[in-house]
Order: structure tokens, then sequence, then C-alpha cells
């Protein structure tokens, strides 16, 4: 890989890192500007502590949830509704339902590593 296609590279992972990072503030309920605000500070904090390293990311990657996505998750399958637990945490319907949503899909592939 020649250097301008890695420099390329960088800048699209440290790019997608901003956008993610503001769309999970987004889906939290802070405001457009805040979330974009919150994602370039991530981007820059990760180029700042990391410049420099070579990293690897695993694809089958199977990570645990937080101890707040747990207590979000129980709620749910004990009968909260998504509008209690946005209320109770803070953030929007939407956003309940997509953290749900992915704490689901983890529970489920963490659960089943045991079986092979």
């Amino acid at each position: 890989m020649t250097r301008n296609a890695m420099e390329a590279r960088r800048s699209e992972l440290l790019a997608d890192a901003a956008a993610q990072a503001a769309d999970t503030a987004r889906e939290m309920g802070l405001s457009q500007d805040r979330a974009d605000q919150i994602g370039a500070a991530v981007a820059d904090r990760l180029a700042e502590n990391w410049s420099g390293q070579v990293l690897s990311f695993p694809k089958d990657h199977a990570f645990k949830l937080s101890l707040r996505e747990r207590e979000i998750l129980a709620a749910h399958r004990d009968g909260a509704s998504y509008s209690e637990l946005a209320r109770k945490y803070d953030m929007t319907e939407r956003g309940i339902r997509k953290l749900i949503r992915r704490a689901e899909l983890r529970d489920r592939n963490l659960n089943q590593l045991g079986l092979f």
C-alpha cells in the first residue's frame, strides 16, 4: 500500500470514528451541534493517543455489554416500555430502541459462543 493510500485509510478511520460518535450522541438525545463536537473530539483524541500505532480490529470480535446496556436490556425484558426507559436514562425513544436492538444482538452472539 502506498503512503497516500495509507494516509487516506487513516483519515477514513478517523472520519468514521467522528461520525459514529456523533451518531451515538444524537441517539442519546444531544443536539446536532453538540453531537458533532463530541464526534470531532473523539477523533482528535484517537489521533493524539494512538498516532503511529498499527491497529487490527478482528471481524468476529464479540464485545461485552456495558453495565448500562445490561440494565436497560433487563428492564426491557422485565416489561419496561421504551418511553419509560427513555425518560429514566435521559435518551430518546429511538435511541433506546436502537440500543436494545444492538444489545439483544450482542447478547445473543455472546450466549452462542459457548455452543462451539
